[in-house]
This record gives structure tokens, C-alpha cells and sequence, in this order.
């Protein structure tokens, strides 16, 4: 049997900024098993394979990760290939290092496809350099969701110098801004909300830390959204586009 899974990140949703490994991967599938942030235009690249839904959402009913771990064990048993199609990039935030212990130890044969993730894409298409010489020389992505619910060190995130990415916080906005605004950072800091990242309805608005909360309703910012936080988000590049809120 040539069994195996693949765990492939398919970007932040636009198709182009899928790999050609990733492409490779899906022509050899014979099972793909999707998420609901994947844009379905990337399914064109494997139009032999058996396609599976198993979105994960938050806020909507969910497949559970249980469920997902044991159909892919059961095709790959069946020696099939099987393709797990991760928005984004499957090790961040996406339960790609989990699931590749969990089939290994299985005895499934397992390989990870990096893809391009949300934040790294969202900044760049609203002409945000997440490093920038003398303003940001690095870059900390967080999620603002934890798997207990416990509290992130918003002092150590506020000090640490970096960018910050906040990934799946559109709920958690008020916490975001007290944990950080708490831990020591200015209340003036830049930040920029960027809704849809890559797509073609990408948003994006500009504020401030302190603004953050009343901004974002104004804006009625929706999930798929992540935060960027620093000097970054108010120095973007020449010719882009931003979406302002009316006064």
C-alpha cells in the first residue's frame, strides 16, 4: 500500500499563493479532506480526488478534531492518499503538528506542506512590512484563543519589541487592548484590522490601541480578521489602498 497524508496549507485564500509542492501533492490525492477557510478554487488541482468536508469555525458548528483524525486514519488504512487541505499554513494554528504526531504514531506515513499564513499575507496586501530596519526587527504571532481559555502574559507580548499578529481575537478585542494596554504598551500604538486577508473583499482599517474596540465596531469587522500591533501598521508602502472609516 502507498498509503499516506498529506498536510497541506492552502494559503490565506487566494489561490495563487498556493505552492507548487502543494499542487503536486493534491494531484496525487485520492481523498481530500477541506476546511472551511480554503477557497474552493483551489480544488481545481485535484479534480480525481474524493472530496471531504470538515470545516472548523469558530462561532459555527464544527467537525469535531476527534472525527477528522480518524477518517483520515481510515482512508490512509484503506492505502489511499490523503490530502488534509488547512487554510493558511498547518503549523500556525492549525493543528498540523498535532495531527502529524498523531498519524505517525499510528504508523501512517505523514508529510507537512507549508502554506502562506493569513498574517504574513494580510499585511502585505494592505502594504504592511511585518519587519521593517530601525522600526521592528521581529515578529510574534499569537492567537488570542488558547485551548483552556487561560490568560495570555500580555506583559511579556506588550515589552517584547516585536510586531504583534493576533489571530481569531475579533472576539476578544477588549481583552486584546486591556491585556496589552495593561502590560505596559502605549496607548497610541498603531494598529491595522484586516478582514478576508488575500481575497478579493479584503478590508482593512487602521486605528489605534486604545480606539481599538470602538473602531472595529464601527467598521463592523467580521471573522476571518487578524490585528497587527506596532509601528508597522501606520507605515504602509506607497500605493496602497485603505479602507477609513467616515468621520
Amino acid at each position: 500500500m502507498n498509503a499516506k497524508v498529506w498536510l497541506i496549507g492552502a494559503g490565506p485564500g487566494d489561490p495563487e499563493l498556493l505552492t507548487l509542492k502543494a499542487v503536486r501533492a493534491l494531484a496525487e490525492a485520492e481523498v481530500v479532506l477541506i476546511d472551511d477557510l480554503v477557497n474552493p478554487l483551489i480544488l481545481t488541482h485535484c479534480p480525481q480526488a474524493r472530496v471531504v468536508a470538515v470545516g472548523k469555525r469558530g462561532g459555527c458548528r464544527s467537525t469535531p478534531q476527534a472525527f477528522i483524525q480518524r477518517l483520515m486514519l481510515r482512508y490512509a488504512r484503506q492505502g489511499r492518499c490523503v490530502a488534509r487541505l488547512k487554510g493558511g499554513d498547518p503549523c500556525i494554528f492549525g493543528r498540523g503538528g498535532e495531527e502529524a504526531a498523531w498519524l505517525q504514531a499510528q504508523g501512517i506515513e505523514t508529510e507537512l506542506v507549508n502554506g502562506i499564513t493569513a498574517g504574513l499575507a494580510g499585511a502585505t496586501q494592505c502594504g504592511i512590512s511585518l519587519t521593517l530596519r530601525g522600526v521592528s526587527r521581529g515578529v510574534t504571532l499569537v492567537t488570542a484563543h488558547t485551548q483552556d481559555d487561560s490568560p495570555l502574559n500580555w506583559q511579556a507580548l506588550a515589552q517584547g519589541g516585536t510586531t504583534l499578529v493576533v489571530y481569531m481575537g475579533v472576539s476578544k478585542l477588549d481583552e486584546v487592548r486591556q491585556g496589552l494596554l495593561a502590560g505596559g504598551l502605549a496607548a497610541d500604538t498603531p494598529v491595522a484590522m484586516i478582514e478576508n486577508a488575500s481575497l478579493p473583499q479584503q478590508r482593512e482599517q487602521r486605528s489605534t490601541l486604545v480606539q481599538l474596540c470602538e473602531d472595529a465596531a464601527r467598521f463592523k469587522l467580521s471573522s476571518p480578521a487578524i490585528l497587527v500591533i506596532g509601528e508597522v501598521a501606520a507605515r504602509a508602502a506607497s500605493g496602497s489602498t485603505l479602507l477609513q472609516i467616515p468621520a
